[in-house]
């Protein structure tokens, strides 16, 4: 996305109507995880258990050059120790920033979240530590566009009361539901106008061809699919989670 915002095709007066609507459907790596706990195990002993050991565990490593990948993304180093739990609460809470802010804000939690937990090992489910990092970034956030907006941003009290209530539950149950229709049984995956399922194995040439192709098409040919399932409205859809005009702006 970075590299279509920052070189559009048509670098005239219609460029800066370019952008980009970005929803994170939620998947659980381990649904059965115990919702009542702050985490279960670490991640390490997760994959050395699914992997069949410290041998399958290497071998997937090498096979899928999951370092590399890593370096590649500007991430130096994932915490292979990081806590692994339940995430339901962490994907409320995207979706419910989203609705309320917009989905540029919940890219920017997103964002935050991915630190939080590959990088510094946090867990998604410890809701008090979730809360203090959530508030803190939707207010980061919401300052980068109008003071003003800072002033409404949620506090860590309303966020923690959010996270220990059910909004939200049944729109994460039924994206699940139909991401198994879809036959999505894996991640990461992107579905582009609706259709077009795109692994997160491909290489960034792949994405940028078919978001060219839409770009010189001048419009989307379909909507989006988890849009109802969601509860995400056409607003929000519209005004798109990467700008080019945001994109400028935090370039400057």
């Amino acid at each position: 996305m970075r590299r279509v915002l920052s070189n559009p095709l048509n670098p005239g007066a219609d460029s800066p109507s370019l952008a980009f609507a970005v929803v994170r459907v939620p998947f659980f790596l381990e649904p059965e995880y115990d919702e009542s706990k702050p985490f279960i195990e670490s991640n390490r002993d997760r994959l050395v258990k699914k992997w069949g050991g410290k041998e399958g565990w290497e071998r997937q490593k090498r096979l899928h050059d999951l370092k590399g990948r890593g370096l590649a993304a500007g991430i130096p180093h994932f915490n292979l120790d990081r806590l692994a739990s339940n995430s339901m609460a962490s994907h409320r809470l995207i979706q419910h920033v989203g609705k309320r802010f917009g989905l540029n804000v919940s890219e920017a939690l997103y964002d935050r979240l991915n630190v939080y937990y590959f990088v510094q090992g946090h867990a998604l489910n410890d809701k008090p530590c979730l809360a203090h990092v959530a508030a803190e970034t939707v207010k980061e956030a919401l300052a980068k566009q109008d003071a003003n907006a800072a002033e409404h941003a949620p506090g860590e009290e309303e966020i923690l009361s959010f996270l220990h209530g059910n909004d939200g539950r049944i729109e994460i149950e039924n994206a699940l539901r139909a991401l198994r229709k879809l036959g999505v049984h894996g991640i990461p995956k992107f579905i582009i106008e609706g259709s077009a399922v795109i692994d997160g194995a491909a290489g960034p040439e792949t994405f940028v061809r078919v978001f060219r192709e839409v770009e010189r098409r001048g419009k989307v040919m379909g909507g989006p699919i988890f849009g109802d399932i969601l509860g995400i409205n056409q607003d929000l859809w519209m005004k798109g989670s990467h700008t080019r005009e945001s994109f400028l702006l935090n370039e400057e």
